[in-house]
């Protein structure tokens, strides 16, 4: 039975795959839904001139809805941003990590937080963005903003209005689809933006072969290159560091006693600390840019050209960056000594190493020489958009942050699909199955 089949006949699975869909389609139809006083084309136009900036960067994880300036122009990173500081704060602050350890009523109390420090977010970035507006104007010397007030309401005050709500609005979308849908709402927003570039970098690809810029065996290189590069990510992101973990368990029948030790293992993934890394080094050094269109200074300026995301300055800062967040986000969620005690507890150990302490250090050791592995591969893809720009002029963003989106979202939704299926079936056993009890009495 092919998988098709079989997500027809789930009842179940089908409708949350159709109930994400159509969420989905909402947020798209949204994208393109324009801010209130905002010339669209003069935009468009500013955009597509520093589209290989940080303008284009942003544009493209709020799947274009920026170059448009739609309601939808911050997208989900707020509640993105938000989502991890509070993740690393719960290991920080001690209200918020007894918070977590208090099950679900504690996860639900700093979703509550996590959601005002989305709208806290929003507010300041809305504030921003429309500053920038009011002062900034188009290429060709238009301004970007055509109505001073809407709706008896000065510009700023009502964009800041617009773009938190339709920040919120995605928020909500997201959550829906977390509970009600397929796969985790959030990454699928991001995921749809993202993948919602892929047609025009065809399209764009298509031009450049017609027009003679670009000849056709650089361009089947090229996408014999890229399908390499996501079969080397899946793999990447797939791949385990498996430690071998022992249970001694006591087994007692007619006065003999044996010792069974049934065997388990402790993964540690190649890449532990997922797309964190990348967003974090990309967001500091993306701040000087983002500070220079608002505030004009000279030396801000002169930092701005220098973190050109081509540049040489820009990448090497970037590597160095990621290495760092890399080693602290994964220092700070995962402890060696936690995992080392709990194995000790439920008597597990790993063949050839004490318990305690020795275990503790060995997981540590281990964790530290998967992690510079991880750091080598992000590095890698992190930095291939710009060599890809700069050395064979490609068109659009391939690599970095968004490809590991796109990768890690499509495995976990499949995986989540997967898991629906296997449910099934197993309901479905239960059910053609008599079970048969017979009362004893004594």
């Amino acid at each position: 039975m092919s998988a098709i089949e079989s997500i027809a006949k789930n009842s179940d699975l089908r409708k949350r795959i159709l109930f994400t869909l159509a969420l989905l389609a909402i947020y798209r139809v949204g994208v393109h839904v324009p801010t209130p006083g905002v010339d669209g084309n003069a935009v468009l136009s500013f955009f597509q001139a520093q589209n290989n900036g940080i303008f284009g960067l942003f544009n493209t994880f709020t799947g274009g809805a920026l170059s448009q300036f739609s309601i939808f122009a911050l997208g989900i990173m707020p509640y993105i941003s938000s989502s991890i500081i509070f993740q690393l704060l719960t290991s920080a602050i001690p209200y918020l990590e007894a918070l977590k350890k208090e099950g679900e009523a504690g996860r639900r109390k700093i979703n509550q937080y996590t959601r005002y420090a989305t709208v806290a977010l929003a507010i300041i970035q809305g504030y921003g963005i429309s500053t920038w507006l009011m002062n900034s104007t188009s290429p060709q010397g238009q301004p970007l903003v055509i109505a001073p007030v809407v709706a008896f309401l000065p510009f700023q005050i009502m964009t800041i209005i617009t773009l938190t709500a339709g920040t919120c609005f995605i928020m909500w979308l997201g959550e829906q689809i977390t509970e009600r849908g397929i796969g985790n709402g959030t990454s699928l927003i991001i995921f749809t933006g993202i993948a919602a570039a892929i047609p025009h970098g065809a399209q764009q690809l298509w031009e450049l072969m017609r027009s003679g810029e670009m000849r056709f065996a650089v361009i089947l290189g090229l996408i014999i290159f890229m399908v390499a590069i996501i079969a080397a990510v899946i793999y990447m992101e797939v791949a385990q560091r498996r430690i071998t973990v022992q249970y001694s368990q006591r087994q007692g029948g007619g006065g003999m006693q044996s010792m069974q030790t049934p065997s388990s293992h402790l993964p540690i993934k190649i890449n532990f600390s997922g797309v964190i890394p990348p967003i974090f080094a990309s967001s500091l050094l993306m701040f000087p840019a983002t500070m220079a269109q608002f505030v004009n200074v000279p030396w801000l300026k002169a930092l701005q050209d220098s973190l050109n995301p081509s540049g040489t300055i820009f990448n090497i800062l970037f590597v160095l960056l990621i290495v760092f967040f890399s080693f602290f986000y994964t220092e700070i969620v995962f402890n060696p000594n936690d995992v080392a005690d709990n194995l000790k507890k439920y008597g597990g150990f790993v063949p050839g190493i004490r318990a305690g302490k020795t275990t503790a250090d060995y997981i540590q050791r281990v964790l530290e020489r998967v992690n510079v592995l991880g750091c080598i591969y992000l590095c890698t893809i992190c930095i291939l958009p710009g060599l890809l720009t700069s050395q064979l002029n490609v068109p659009f963003h391939f690599g970095g942050t968004s490809l590991l989106i796109l990768v890690g979202v499509a495995l976990d939704t499949a995986q989540q699909i997967q898991s629906h299926m296997i449910t099934q079936k197993y309901e479905g056993f239960l059910k053609g199955a008599k079970i048969r009890s017979r009362r004893v009495q004594f």
